[in-house]
């Protein structure tokens, strides 16, 4: 089981994941200036942590349609 030591408050909601699904994503900054990605129903697997250039680059290529 991964552990990280982000605070428990300070995430967002994806605007992209359903308000009642199984699937929800939320991210927030980091300190250092990295994005924390991971999933709200299991925030004990941990995150995962982006540059905010590649951040960008992900959700442009969300939004249209790229992935």
């Amino acid at each position: 089981m991964m552990r990280h030591d982000l605070p428990a408050e300070g995430w967002r909601k994806s605007s992209y994941s359903p308000d009642n699904g199984p699937n929800c994503v939320e991210y927030q900054v980091t300190d250092g200036g990295r994005i924390a990605a991971g999933d709200s129903k299991n925030r004990h697997l941990g995150a995962h942590t982006f540059a905010p250039t590649v951040w960008q680059q992900f959700v442009t290529a969300v939004a249209e349609g790229q992935i």
